[in-house]
């Protein structure tokens, strides 16, 4: 019997993100880097990245300051 693979998707709210890489530091499956074009606030924001990679652990909503990351579950 196989393990089943827990596949996870998260949502970054750009406009709330302030770049601060904690995301990207905490991901444990390397899903996170920075953009290459800031918001409106003139941060460069989080952007979700190797989206097959993601377990949703959730790791990067819970060290967000911002509270700018949403984790999902697919079935």
């Amino acid at each position: 019997m196989q393990a089943k693979v827990r596949k996870g998707k998260i949502e970054i709210d750009t406009e709330r993100c302030k770049g601060c890489k904690y995301c990207i530091l905490t991901c444990p499956k390397g899903c996170i880097e920075l953009s290459s074009n800031f918001n409106s606030s003139g941060y460069f924001p989080a952007c979700f990245i190797n989206q097959d990679n993601c377990i949703g652990c959730a790791m990067c909503a819970v060290v967000c300051p911002d509270i700018a990351i949403e984790v999902y579950l697919e079935e």
